[in-house]
């Protein structure tokens, strides 16, 4: 069985202009719509054939409000089953936390520059690194799999972060994780993927604005 997966990066957010990872700020009005938008694209695409079929079977959330409260309002509107995974969440930024880029290259420019090009490489102070950070998704991702399949799913939207669809992005098209932050993610961007569930095979379909 190949599973479908549709990504939702969640839209604008009150400390956007920050490194937020696992900070928790709320979403703004803008960020609502935008999320909103994407989900109204993607049911008007599934539910072309017929209007009581639902477009997700499942849901699945980081546990930042970012996300999950978005997520919460999406599982009641279809009725369908809602898991939070704090597996999901960015990844952790460390002391880069709610800090500009701005500040960060004023202060530490040198590292930024190497964590920019060599993320594999540098990782910010006190910060999670991207080979923890890339096991604890791809945990993840198995954990949504074992869970479609008990639940008899083919479908689930998850609903989730930027650097979580950039490394999936890159893992699905066999591209090195130093070209993770080369990867498209827009604020309430869909990206959809199948995933061999016998292989574990991630493919990526591509992006619904």
């Amino acid at each position: 069985m190949t599973l479908r997966i549709d990504l939702l990066r969640h839209g604008e957010t009150t400390l956007g202009h920050t490194l937020r990872g696992s900070t928790d700020d709320d979403l703004t009005a803008l960020g609502w719509q935008q999320m909103q938008q994407a989900v109204q694209i993607t049911g008007q695409d599934s539910t072309s054939q017929t209007s009581e079929k639902k477009p997700w079977d499942m849901v699945f959330s980081s546990s930042l409000k970012r996300c999950c409260t978005f997520a919460e309002t999406i599982s009641k509107q279809f009725s369908i089953p809602l898991d939070i995974d704090p597996q999901l969440q960015e990844m952790h930024f460390g002391d880069w936390e709610g800090v500009t880029i701005q500040q960060i290259y004023e202060t530490n420019p040198e590292l930024l520059a190497n964590f920019w090009q060599q993320p594999t490489q540098f990782t910010p102070p006190n910060a999670e690194s991207m080979q923890k950070f890339s096991m604890r998704i791809q945990n993840a991702l198995h954990n949504i799999q074992q869970r479609m399949l008990q639940q008899n799913a083919q479908r689930a939207l998850v609903v989730t972060h930027g650097g979580v669809i950039k490394l999936l992005k890159c893992i699905s098209t066999q591209q090195p994780l130093d070209d993770i932050l080369k990867m498209s993610a827009e604020l309430g961007q869909l990206n959809c993927f199948l995933l061999d569930h016998e292989r574990m095979k991630l493919e990526w379909l591509g992006e619904k604005i």
